[in-house]
Formats: structure tokens, C-alpha cells, sequence
């Protein structure tokens, strides 16, 4: 009698009893370890890059608490319910950065905000993030791969729509890493090389480009100081040379949490933000900053796998484009604090202070968290 009665339970049910509570919470459990081990992390870091401001570490934390939510919340929402709402997503971004050029908080002689007086304060641009791949996945998904010119060409003017909303404020970093998400999701959709040999030969005339009509005077500045940051020690070379002064000078085991001179000194500009793995390497040397690394290596490890193991086509898009735009954050921002890229003001994930920017990165891995406990019972779109 059971015995027939099992036969007759379909796999979708088999697999709900064998799921584990995880499992059913949609809670990858390995993910969401590496994410805590991470941010508790960095509170640690905060509170010393921050000038030991206990404030600031509460805000963080309590930004960490409600992006924990948000990434919980998303994780319960199937991949396929998700790419019914994307388009509608990607107007609401749009009309949001156009309400920054219009209406937008004005901080630091950038208009990248929009402030509603004694309730919020939020970064539009920084959702686009998400938007972004999660739109260029849902249209190329729903076409045969790989894409057709058309379809390409259709993808990148989604693209540039935001990417120049968010240059125009102006905000490059940012606008650069919506443009890289987008991108990634055209190239893992099969890019044929011949197209990609094309975009690259581009890069040179583009470049050109945008430096005599795009690129404004600071931002050209940030340019020549990353070719030679002695140019102008005391002004635009600032930063660099007091970044890699701080790296250096942590040596291997570093000097100890608290007793960083650069940062505490005010030696070392947004510590706390862009140029805290400055901080992190001064106290901890390069012992601290390979465990950093090592960590990030298993989280994205653990995206990629999440990614092989997606089954729809949305899903395997979005999933890989988020994992890839992790490892440039991560990738830029160290960069660029040891002099090997420009400074283009890119945080770093989930150690940087920032409330936008963490909410919507833990936003990124409730996706991941989705996409990876859905699929024994997702179906080909």
C-alpha cells in the first residue's frame, strides 16, 4: 500500500521531504556562512577605519540586518516569478534616475541621491546594479541563443540608457559597473568572437572619445594621477600615495586592530569607504588581506556553482552576469587603492560603509539564494 502510494508521489514532493530546513527556507546555508563571517568581519574594520565612531558601525550593522531580510524575502520568490517583474523594474529604475537629474540630493558636488526629508535617503543608480543583468537576461531569454544582431544591438541601448543617466550625475564607477553587468550577460548569452574582436578594436576610438567629450576635468585628473601619482603629491596624487603607504607599511602580520597610523591620523582620505582595505592591510599585513581574499575566492566559487546548477535560461544568465559583477567590485576597488587602476570610487563589497550599496549587493545573493534552492522544482522556460 505505501509502496504505491510513494509511486504515485510525484518529484517534486520526493524532493520537498528530502530538503533540508535550509532548503525549504530557500537559505543556501554555505552562501549565507561566507556572507556573516564576512560582515562580522567588517564591522571590526569599520570601527577602527571609522575613527573608532561607533555610530557609523550601528548604521552598517543595522543596514546589514534589513539587507538580510531583503536577501531572505527575494530568496522565496521563484526565478520565474522574478522575470515577470523585471521590465517593470527596469521603468521604474530609468524614471528614478531621471528624477535624480530633476530633483536629486546634491552632496560632494555630485547629484546621485534622492532624499525625502526625515525618511529616507537612497542612491538610485545603486539598485541598477540588479536591474541592470536582470533585465538583459530576460530579454535574451526570451529569444534563441546566440543572439541575433538585432537582438544585441536592442540589449546594448537598454544598457546605455542607465549607464548614461548615472554618468551624467556624475557618477562613473557606477555607471561603468551597470554597464560591465549588462555586457556580461550578452557575452554568457554566446557572443560570437568575431563581434567580441569588434567591440574590442572599438575600445580605443571610444576611449578617445569619451575623454575629449564625456570624461569632466576631475575625472581626467584621476586618469593622469593613476600614470604618475607624484605628479601632484599633495593634491589629486594624495590618496594613491597614502593608500600604498598604508598597504606597505602593514608588512606581513600588520601592526594590530586599532593601531593603524594612516587612517587614524587622517593621513589616509574615506577610510572608511573606498581605500578601507588600506586600512585592513596597515593593521593586519598581508596575512589579513589574503584570509579577505580567500573568502571572497569561496564566495564566488560558491556563485559559479550555483550558476552551473541553474536549469532555466534566465536564471543560468542572471546568476552568472551577479557573479561576475561581484568579482569586478572586488577586483576594481583593490585595484585601484594599490595603484593599479584609476580611482573611479567603487566600494568594496560588504566592507565598505554604505547602506544602499550592501542592501542591494545582499539583494544579489537572495537571487543567487533563489535560483539555487528553486531549481528541483523549476521548469524550463
Amino acid at each position: 500500500m505505501n509502496s504505491n502510494f510513494d509511486r504515485t508521489l510525484s518529484n517534486e514532493d520526493l524532493l520537498r521531504r528530502r530538503a533540508s530546513l535550509l532548503q525549504r527556507l530557500h537559505i543556501d546555508g554555505l552562501l549565507l556562512l561566507i556572507l556573516l563571517v564576512i560582515a562580522s568581519g567588517s564591522l571590526f574594520i569599520l570601527y577602527s577605519a571609522s575613527g573608532k565612531n561607533v555610530d557609523m558601525v550601528i548604521k552598517q550593522a543595522s543596514s546589514f540586518g534589513i539587507g538580510l531580510v531583503g536577501m531572505f524575502v527575494i530568496a522565496q520568490f521563484e526565478p520565474r516569478f522574478m522575470a515577470r517583474l523585471v521590465p517593470l523594474a527596469y521603468l521604474v529604475g530609468v524614471a528614478l534616475l531621471v528624477a535624480v537629474d530633476v530633483m536629486g540630493y546634491n552632496a560632494m558636488g555630485a547629484t546621485r541621491w534622492i532624499n525625502i526629508p526625515g525618511v529616507i535617503r537612497f542612491q538610485p543608480s545603486e539598485f541598477m546594479k540588479i536591474i541592470m543583468p536582470a533585465t538583459i537576461a530576460w530579454y535574451l531569454a526570451r529569444h534563441n541563443l546566440p543572439p541575433r544582431f538585432k537582438h544585441i544591438v536592442i540589449s546594448l541601448v537598454m544598457i546605455l540608457v542607465p549607464f548614461v543617466l548615472i554618468l551624467l550625475q556624475p557618477d562613473l564607477g557606477t555607471s561603468l559597473l551597470v554597464l560591465t553587468s549588462g555586457a556580461f550577460v550578452v557575452f554568457m548569452a554566446g557572443l560570437q568572437w568575431r563581434w567580441i574582436m569588434g567591440a574590442a578594436a572599438a575600445l580605443v576610438p571610444v576611449a578617445v572619445a569619451m575623454w575629449f567629450f564625456v570624461l569632466r576635468e576631475y575625472q581626467k585628473q584621476r586618469v593622469l594621477t593613476f600614470l604618475n601619482p607624484e605628479s601632484d603629491p599633495l593634491g589629486s596624487g594624495w590618496n594613491i600615495i597614502q593608500s600604498k603607504a598604508a598597504i606597505g607599511s602593514g608588512g606581513i602580520w600588520g601592526k594590530g586592530w586599532l593601531l593603524g597610523t594612516q587612517s587614524h591620523l587622517d593621513f589616509l582620505p574615506e577610510s572608511h569607504t573606498d581605500f578601507i582595505i588600506a586600512v585592513l592591510a596597515e593593521e593586519f599585513g598581508l596575512v589579513g588581506v589574503c584570509l579577505l581574499l580567500l573568502l571572497y575566492m569561496l564566495l564566488l566559487a560558491r556563485c559559479l556553482v550555483i550558476t552551473v546548477q541553474a536549469q532555466t535560461l534566465f536564471a543560468k544568465l542572471l546568476a552568472g552576469a551577479l557573479s561576475m559583477t561581484f568579482f569586478v567590485y572586488v577586483f576594481v576597488n583593490i585595484g585601484m587603492v594599490s595603484g593599479l587602476l584609476p580611482v573611479v570610487g567603487v566600494p568594496l563589497p560588504l566592507i565598505s560603509y554604505g547602506g544602499t550599496s550592501l542592501i542591494t549587493l545582499l539583494a544579489g545573493f537572495g537571487i543567487l539564494m533563489s535560483v539555487h534552492t528553486h531549481r528541483k522544482w523549476m521548469t524550463q522556460a
